[in-house]
């Protein structure tokens, strides 16, 4: 039955002659919050017992009518009989005791008037207090939940009652006795949903009686699980002292608050006096404020300023008071009228530790020591009872390094930073703050680590920054100035790089520096002054091992992009990467580095040397942190210098277009080069013999060989090799897919091969570590539906890899959020359609489209036509491109597919 939401339809209850309680809705009765009533007429539609837990359990703390107030009442003692439950106790051994029948007159005489009232006597409520029972094994079983976990998503309220509390308050009365202690016990929530409690000698008289014997030792358990345990408790409990109020000493209330965390293992709670924060009194801390004035330099060399001080909350202590601090006793001291927990052992350990640190800062603290100390990310071996020194230690930031962290930790709000008319392009708000910040760190003399989602713009965010450099001439003060910058990325994205730079920063002077470029020769040449007039050097990883001049050069900013390229630091490509000389370091990646420990050590390795230590103390550090499972320290040291933004962002999607196409860059491997080269030599000898529809069909054939070449050699060969290392394609693929897959989202890849779909599948299993789906024109129609659900509604399916004709129309895959174009059909409209699957309505997540294309192939070539001249493509290529091909003439087919194998290959 549906609930009306106007406001003369509510729901009631109704009493039945056969003993049903339903909720019905009718009107002119007394309302219910709407939301209540939603959830209470859902569970009575199961049934009276699920309709009385759902009131009793979940509806505390919150105003209800009289009749509804009254129902609630008998259900929540249910539910408060239930909290008496041992913890360890398994689902069917549950057992409630029944309300005795004094109580359940009590209720009886109180009922208000309701519809069937004259139905419920104490026989009914034996029945709904089984029927509330069986309510409650149905949920637990439902959600495989032990009691406690069950009643804490209920209300976290419940988890407190049945429970024994030691209060502790103070007794400013009785300088000899300054404490007062009192054990008690949460009986009940009150119709506000707040713990209610009695002393603890009142269970003694509540659940007196041989009935009750078993919930008084459930109550009671806890209490003696900790007397065997602590000895002070242990004599309280034998005396029968626990069950009466005491005076007690300074001391003995410090015993009691050391040994809070085993009474709460045990299963008792603590209350301390309402004026102690967090239930603690007051700790005098060894104080240390870092970077109140602006440092003489800037960058990782700056030493800030270093001011030592032992503080209680927010005042600072004289030495008068510090002094009596530690001539006084451990445990609890009043001191400016409160009372303060002092370890006398280790308030002397950090007093001289930072006294230490102050005189050897004389002239200013080491900026990577001073964000240590900010962070409480101690890279030395701690000491013994060291763990837990961040609780009496309290760095802060100055002013300046305050100020400027915060800068760097909410980049939307600093001054704008603008490229000006030298961008061909409207940078979003998200990019432009993220060039605020960059040109923030540049400044700074700081690296960063740009971690913005894939999609998201990190190419437009550095050439902007690169722009803003070229107008500002902005350099820092401990080097040489320096105008150009290096870009390094993997070899297959040196294109797009290239391409981007072209298109959104003509102004900038490239120079691409790899031999598929510049050719073997040109690039063997490469020297200062050949790169000296350039504003931005690409080159490729593998380049930096074979130029040592990119190396000798120093530059304005290094940016690394695809920078888990360096994550393994022992490997060659790494080390030297390191070498690199800049004023500001760039890593670029859409890697989340923050949750894989080793690759975020490399990756700051390059970006802030030094600051996270060698790679034996990180390692170890991480280790102490994995133990203590605390990794707070590690994240707030490298916080300001990581940028992260996501595409599940809503302040971020709302303001992305629906659908990114990216052409993604491939090479070819020396096999594949060879083969299509002898496939040109091929094609170039048919066509001085062949013409008229023999012509036409040799080409068609040719042109298919080139497709399946640019795929994998197997696949022309059909040897069922398929080995990932001998195809351009799969590599890149692989790039893409490690990181798809490590953000845990889902991939389509389009193929127009049936013979493709396997092995690509396979080769998609070995990287996400979990089978995906395959859907060909042999898949039966049948399976095919069955095929669409499992991949749209199961979060362990990863990836589905498609046939173009049999998959790439009329699915609904919108749980994808990545489309990959493995091989190109060479009509745009084609493409789309296939790409819709994924972009269609009810696709809430932006969608990356990456087609993937061959350099120095008719692959490319065909590329650059659908680019520059839609129109052409309009009248020739859609519709049949490959039939239209072959019409051009000898000359011009033979250019378009000759082999660029600069280009082609990563040499």
């Amino acid at each position: 039955m549906q609930i009306s939401s106007s406001d003369d339809a509510h729901v009631n209850l109704c009493l039945t002659p056969r003993g049903q309680l339903l909720a019905l809705a009718e009107s002119q009765a007394s309302p219910l919050p709407p939301a209540t009533a939603q959830r209470v007429h859902a569970n009575f539609a199961k049934g009276t017992g699920a309709g009385l837990l759902q009131l009793g359990a979940n509806e505390v703390g919150i105003s209800l009518p009289p009749i509804w107030a009254w129902w609630r009442n008998l259900a929540a003692h249910y539910v408060t009989a239930l909290c008496a439950t041992p913890e360890d106790t398994p689902s069917a051994q549950i057992r409630v005791i029944q309300p005795d029948a004094a109580t359940v007159q009590s209720w009886l005489a109180n009922l208000p008037p309701m519809r069937g009232a004259e139905y419920l006597d104490a026989a009914l409520v034996e029945r709904l207090w089984r029927l509330l029972h069986e309510a409650l094994q149905a949920a637990l079983a439902a959600q495989s939940q032990p009691l406690q976990l069950w009643l804490h998503a209920q209300h976290p309220a419940w988890n407190q009652v049945g429970r024994v509390v030691f209060n502790l308050a103070e007794n400013r009365k009785d300088d000899e006795f300054p404490f007062a202690f009192m054990a008690t016990y949460t009986h009940r929530l009150s119709t506000a949903g707040r713990p209610q409690h009695l002393p603890l000698s009142r269970a003694l008289q509540e659940y007196s009686g041989g009935k009750n014997q078993a919930q008084l030792l459930a109550l009671l358990l806890p209490v003696q699980r900790a007397a065997a345990q602590l000895p002070w408790l242990a004599s309280l409990v034998e005396q029968g002292d626990v069950y009466h109020p005491m005076r007690w000493s300074a001391a003995e209330a410090m015993a009691l608050l050391r040994d809070a965390p085993r009474l709460a293992q045990a299963g008792v709670t603590l209350r301390a006096p309402g004026n102690w924060p967090a239930g603690r009194p007051a700790r005098a801390k060894v104080s240390a404020t870092v970077g109140d004035a602006v440092p003489a330099r800037l960058g990782q060399a700056a030493l800030l300023d270093f001011q030592l001080s032992v503080t209680l909350g927010d005042a600072t202590l004289s030495e008068a008071e510090v002094r009596a601090l530690l001539a006084g006793s451990d445990g609890l001291q009043l001191l400016r009228g409160q009372w303060v927990e002092v370890d006398q052992a280790r308030l002397k350990r950090l007093l001289a530790r930072f006294t230490e640190i102050e005189a050897a800062a004389a002239e200013g603290i080491g900026f990577g020591e001073a964000m240590r100390l900010l962070a409480g990310a101690t890279l030395a071996n701690s000491e013994a009872g060291e763990a837990h020194d961040a609780d009496w230690i309290g760095v802060s930031a100055g002013a300046w390094l305050g100020e400027t962290l915060q800068q760097l930790r909410s980049p939307q709000g600093l001054a704008q930073v603008d490229p000006g008319p030298a961008l061909k392009a409207q940078l979003r708000p998200y990019q432009e703050a993220g060039v605020r910040w960059l040109y923030l760190l540049h400044q700074l003399g700081l690296g960063a680590c740009l971690a913005d989602d894939m999609g998201l713009g990190k190419t437009i965010q550095v050439l902007a920054l690169l722009l803003v450099l070229k107008e500002r001439r902005i350099t820092t003060k401990s080097h040489v100035a320096a105008r150009t910058s290096l870009l390094v990325a993997p070899a297959s994205l040196l294109a797009n790089w290239a391409a981007e730079a072209a298109r959104f920063a003509p102004d900038l002077r490239v120079v691409v520096a790899h031999p598929s470029i510049m050719g073997a020769d040109g690039f063997k040449k490469l020297s200062a002054a050949s790169l000296s007039d350039a504003d931005l050097v690409i080159t490729s990883y593998g380049s930096l091992l074979r130029a040592p001049v990119l190396l000798e050069t120093h530059w304005q900013v290094a940016v690394l992009d695809e920078a888990q390229a360096i994550k393994n630091p022992g490997a060659k490509q790494t080390r030297q990467t390191k070498k690199l000389l800049a004023d500001t370091r760039i890593a670029l990646t859409g890697t989340p580095v923050e949750n894989r420990l080793s690759d975020l050590w490399s990756i700051f390795d390059f970006t802030h040397p030094g600051l996270l230590g060698s790679d034996q103390v990180f390692t170890a550090f991480t280790r102490r942190l994995t133990e203590q499972g605390q990794f707070a320290p590690l994240r707030q040291l490298v916080a300001p210098y990581i940028l992260r933004r996501l595409k599940t962002d809503k302040t971020v999607i709302a303001d992305l277009p629906d659908k990114t196409e990216l052409d993604a860059w491939c090479h070819l491997s020396p096999a594949q080069a060879a083969q299509y080269q002898a496939a040109v030599d091929a094609l170039a000898k048919m066509l001085q013999s062949a013409d008229g529809m023999a012509r036409k069909s040799a080409v068609l054939v040719a042109l298919m060989r080139f497709k399946q070449i640019c795929n994998h050699p197997s696949q022309w060969l059909g040897d069922n090799a398929w080995d990932p290392a001998a195809s351009g394609k799969f590599a890149r693929l692989r790039e893409l897919a490690e990181v798809i897959a490590g953000k845990e989202e889902k991939l389509l890849v389009f193929t127009q091969f049936r013979e493709t779909t396997e092995p690509l599948a396979a080769f998609l299993g070995s990287i996400f570590g979990r089978a995906g789906l395959v859907l060909h024109g042999g898949t039966p129609v049948a399976k095919r539906r069955a095929l669409v659900t499992a991949f749209q509604e199961d979060p362990q399916i990863p990836f589905f890899v498609l046939s173009l004709k049999a998959g790439g129309a009329g699915l609904n895959l919108t749980a994808a959020s990545h489309v990959i174009h493995f091989d190109r059909w060479w009509n745009p409209a084609v493409e789309n359609q296939a790409t819709d699957r994924a972009f269609r309505i009810g696709q809430k997540r932006n969608v990356l489209v990456h087609k993937f294309i061959c350099r120095g192939t008719v692959e490319e070539r065909i590329n650059t036509l659908i680019a520059a001249k839609q129109e052409l493509v309009n009248n020739v290529l859609e519709g049949g491109a490959e039939l239209a091909l072959t019409e051009m003439s000898d000359r011009e087919l033979l250019d378009l597919v000759r082999l660029d194998i600069s280009s082609a290959q990563d040499t």
